[in-house]
């Protein structure tokens, strides 16, 4: 934080999913929108019903400062954190098991300027059942996970290699291509050095009577 820099509010966006009887599925999941606030600088306080963020923005030469009173409780130690050069999510846990949503994320009714449903994630109560979790336990690291150095303190994590795509290290899955056929796979390379291909192929119209032609040439 800067003393003579100006202070902004960052946009806050924000989904939710409910269930009674799972806590991997009972959560919030909230973006701080905060480019360039790096996570030395940043500090982030995560009580069970406040999130207080604060940082400078090297870009903007500005700090960022918000604190959002939840509806109901969280779970800091069972919350997790990914901290990237444009953005903070954070994947607060609901300290109660409850089907229903939340009717709102703040205690007060008043609305936030600042505040903004994250309609991507967003999906009505009764299809969250049938909506897809994977971005969200990728994210942050699968069920019970967490990012990389980030335990279950709420600290930051690393990169993000699950958004690199499927297979080990990140690279993606190419098995479903069949064999890379017509990419000039080794199945095609090994066919043509042994000739075999070359010997069933059929003649090329014409070409009898162009050898035939050849012959009385000589």
């Amino acid at each position: 934080m800067s003393s003579s820099a100006p202070t902004l509010v960052p946009e806050v966006t924000w989904a939710q999913r409910s269930s009674k009887d799972e806590a991997d599925k009972n959560f919030i999941y909230l973006t701080i929108g905060a480019p360039d606030v790096s996570p030395q600088s940043a500090k982030i306080d995560l009580q069970p019903g406040q999130l207080t963020f604060a940082g400078y923005s090297d870009t903007k030469k500005a700090n960022y400062a918000v604190t959002i009173d939840f509806f109901a409780e969280i779970d800091p130690k069972e919350s997790k954190i990914h901290h990237s050069a444009r953005d903070v999510e954070i994947k607060l846990q609901k300290k109660e098991l409850n089907e229903e949503y939340w009717p709102r994320l703040l205690k007060d009714k008043k609305r936030a300027h600042y505040l903004k449903t994250n309609f991507d994630k967003w999906v009505d109560e009764d299809e969250q059942d049938g909506a897809p979790d994977d971005d969200y336990m990728n994210q942050f690291g699968g069920a019970g996970g967490g990012m990389p150095g980030m335990g279950g303190d709420g600290g930051f994590g690393g990169l993000d290699f699950s958004k690199l795509g499927g297979g080990a290290g990140g690279m993606p899955d190419l098995s479903s291509l069949g064999g890379m056929n017509g990419l000039g796979g080794d199945d095609d390379d090994e066919e043509g050095e042994d000739g075999e291909e070359d010997e069933d192929m059929p003649a090329l119209e014409g070409e009898d009577a162009g050898k035939g032609k050849i012959e009385e040439l000589k």
